[in-house]
């Protein structure tokens, strides 16, 4: 999953929750209530960052920082 902005992103299913690791000091997010369709759309965008901020931030899922990036 290479991406300029995303370190890494893990999927928990049962809970609908998506956890972003942000690159840099942009920190650590989880987003609620994201259905499956949505995070699967994430992951085979070409460009993370380009869905990340054109599509997935459109849709304003409810999140909050979990920490600083490792």
């Amino acid at each position: 999953m290479p991406s300029s902005v995303i370190a890494a992103m893990n999927y928990n299913a049962e809970s609908l929750v998506l956890t972003i690791v942000y690159r840099g000091k942009r920190g650590v997010y989880h987003y609620f209530d994201v259905p499956p369709e949505e995070y699967t759309a994430f992951r085979s965008a070409p460009s993370k960052g380009a869905y990340l901020n054109e599509v997935f931030k459109a849709k304003e899922y409810r999140y909050e920082r979990v920490r600083d990036s490792p």
